[in-house]
This record gives C-alpha cells, structure tokens and sequence, in this order.
C-alpha cells in the first residue's frame, strides 16, 4: 500500500513539472511575439502616456519571471485572470466553451473506435490475404490526408452535394439532441478519419500475436465459438498498446480539435484559444494552455489506471 502511495505520487509530480513547463514555455513565446498588446487596447490615436499606463496596470513593464510567478500565485489561488481585451474571465470562457470541444473529442473518439476495432479484428483474423492489404492500403491513404483537407472534403460530400448535414455553425442541446448531434457529426467524422488508423495497425499487430499465444488454442480446443474466442479470449489483452495509444493521442485530438473548431465554426475552447495567440491575450492563452495540458496529463494518468483492469497480472506485479 506504501509502494503504490509512493508510485502516484511520483507520477503526480512528474505531471506537475510537466504543467510548469508548457506554462513557462507558452508563457515566453507569447511574450517574444511581435507587436504590443498595450497598444492594440489602447487604440491607435493613443498617446506613448496612455500605453504606458495600460502596460503598468497590466503589468506587463515587470520582467518575464516576476509575471510569470506572479501568474503561478493567481493559479494557486483559483483565479486564471481575466481576459486583456474583454475582460471576460477566464475561467467563464473556458466553462463556456469546454462542452463543446468535450462533445467534439468524445465523438471523434467514438467514430475513430468504431472504425479501428472491427476492421482491425478483421485484419487479424485474415493476415496478408486480399482484404488485409485492401485495408491496411486504405489506412495508409487515410492517414496521409490533412485534418483541413478532409474536412473541407466532407464538407463538398455531404453539405453541398448531397445536403445530409449541416456545413458550418453550432446547435446546443437545448434546441434538441439530434439537431446538436447533426452539427457535430461532419466535424467529429473529419477527425476520427484521420486517428482511426493508428488505432487499427496496433490493434491488429497484438491481436495476431495474441491469437498464436496457448490460451487460445486450449480455448479453440474446447470447442468455443470463433466469436466468442475473438471478443472474451483475444480482444481483452490485445487493448494494452491500444489503450496507451488512445492516451498519447488526446494531444492529437486537441490539435484536430483546433482546427477543426475553426474550419466548421464550432465555439470551443481550441477556436478561443487561436483568437486570442492572434489578438495577444496572454491571459486567455495562457488558460488555455494550462487547461490543456491538464487534460492531457489526466489522460496518460488514467491510461495508468485501465492497464489494472484490462490485464489484472499488472496489479499483481506492482502488489508484489
């Protein structure tokens, strides 16, 4: 119990210094852009006394490393700031907008899943025959298509050819759940086209080899179904790698998701985050940033967590 106690916290530690330098990182390229953010607020007829003055209320005369402790000492405090030109706090944007890329991810997510495990099932039982390579071919095709190139692709596809969905634009839930689920359905499919195949190629290489492991000849011997060997006996310890792939793409679909946000004009936390390096917020940058990356390092720790419950030979070992 010692041991493990000890364990989560190295690793929360680890995520911590993780978090202290994408903050510090972001914090100083965003300071060494050029232009000043003094003098956008303040408006061109401003006079060198008026931008002076904004820049001292704002701090931005003191030296990197003091606004940057000083950002941190907000940060422990519970308050992000407030945004520079709408005074809008940052916190408020973030909530506002966090359903939005959470719903976008999920479904991408969602449709990536549904893609990669049944085809990458499929590969595995047919190893090197024709419908493995049309696939594996397929994939590899897929996965060499920018996010805004497929994007713009669906968009001619299914909104203007054939006017299924919804090209552009958002509908909250309350307007109705499938009216919300219609605008998310293009921009969701538009990443999870492109991050499906990963998902597949590994779970197709751990599953054949886990269909030559001794278990699942004593399984076949016993005269099981080939369905119920292929999704109780073989699927369960072939998730490992993909679970840690899952984990190490979240940075992916928050990328995606940025793009994607701006390409179909989804109000979420990755388009906040482009207006605001564009208009030189710090403050709303560097919340999103820091409410990125903690949602990134959440999901490695978590991915921590599955390896238990997929594979129980893990907490053996780490008990023992």
């Amino acid at each position: 119990m010692k041991e493990t106690i000890t364990t989560a916290f190295k690793k929360l530690l680890r995520l911590f210094g993780v978090i202290l330098a994408v903050t510090a990182i972001t914090f100083a390229m965003m300071d060494s852009l050029p232009g000043d953010v003094a003098y956008e607020i303040a408006g061109e007829e401003a006079t060198q006394e008026d931008i002076e003055a904004i820049q001292e209320e704002l701090g931005l005369d003191r030296p990197l490393i003091v606004r940057y402790a000083a950002w941190l000492g907000s940060i422990a405090k519970g308050d992000l700031g407030k945004s520079f030109r709408t005074q809008e706090p940052v916190a408020d944007a973030l909530l506002s907008r966090l359903p939005v890329t959470l719903e976008l991810m999920a479904l991408s997510l969602l449709f990536a899943l549904v893609l990669a495990v049944p085809l990458g099932i499929i590969c595995a039982c047919r190893p090197g025959t024709r419908v493995d390579n049309i696939l594996s071919s397929a994939a590899f095709a897929m996965i060499s298509v920018p996010v805004f190139v497929m994007g713009l692709v669906l968009i001619y596809i299914f909104a203007i050819r054939l006017q299924w969905l919804p090209a552009t634009g958002y509908t909250p839930v309350s307007a109705g759940v499938w009216n919300n689920l219609r605008s998310f359905i293009l921009p969701a499919l538009c990443i999870a086209m492109v991050e499906w195949v990963p998902f597949m190629r590994v779970l197709r290489s751990d599953m054949i080899a886990t269909l030559q492991e001794d278990f699942i000849f004593m399984a076949k011997s016993k005269g099981l179904p080939a369905s119920h060997i292929l999704f109780r006996h073989a699927l369960r310890p072939s998730s490992l790698t993909l679970i840690t792939v899952l984990g190490l793409h979240a940075g992916h679909l928050i990328g995606g998701a940025v793009i994607v946000e701006i390409i179909f004009a989804l109000p979420g936390i990755g388009r906040l985050l482009i207006g605001s390096i564009f208009s030189r917020d710090f403050a709303m940058v560097q919340g999103c940033i820091l409410f990125i990356t903690i949602g990134y390092v959440c999901v490695n720790f978590l991915v921590d967590y599955f390896y238990t419950l997929l594979d129980p030979r893990i907490r053996i070992s780490k008990a023992a």
